[in-house]
């Protein structure tokens, strides 16, 4: 099989994991063109695979990449002068414009984005994903130990961040 048709195989079988992975791991629904970034970067360096780990893993490890440095870029968008952007368009969709979701989910959601960002990449991968401790250790260039710690300290933290919420909701309410 030549290399676009098994980029082709690969992007039906694991585009939509990419894509919910860049969805919680950026905090919008506006993806799109990293998904594609992604596979063109995997397609540029196949050669540079050739059966190292798992396509899905591989891939997983170049998206979290790609919103790594999607991140740098919109920080330092954000660190310049506002004169210099006035012609630049934001990526950022406006609340208005993003998909309403299910309360208890978005909250999860918001809580996981609101935990360090080695605490969300576990969140993301074991959690939402469903990869196994390896194939994160993988993915994050960590052992399976620091994986399975990171794991249970997320937990704890999204889980205080929630009765926090919570609490609040509560308090408002009153």
């Amino acid at each position: 099989m030549d290399k676009n048709g098994l980029m082709e195989q690969w992007f039906l079988r694991y585009g939509d994991d990419i894509y919910k992975f860049l969805i919680y791991y950026t905090g919008t629904r506006d993806v799109e063109d990293l998904v594609q970034d992604v596979f063109l970067k995997a397609l540029r360096s196949l050669d540079a695979f050739e059966g190292r780990s798992q396509p899905k893993t591989w891939l997983l490890t170049i998206a979290r990449n790609t919103a790594i440095d999607h991140k740098r870029k919109q920080r330092f968008r954000n660190w310049l002068p506002d004169k210099w952007l006035a012609n630049v368009e934001t990526e950022e969709k406006t609340p208005e414009e993003i998909v309403h979701v299910h309360e208890e989910q978005q909250t999860l959601y918001h809580a996981i984005r609101d935990v360090k960002p080695a605490f969300r990449e576990v969140l993301i991968l074991r959690g939402v994903k469903g990869l196994s401790s390896k194939e994160t250790a993988e993915i994050l260039g960590w052992s399976e130990n620091k994986v399975n710690v990171t794991l249970h300290r997320a937990m704890k933290a999204v889980r205080e961040i929630l009765e926090r919420e919570k609490k609040e909701m509560i308090g408002d309410a009153i």
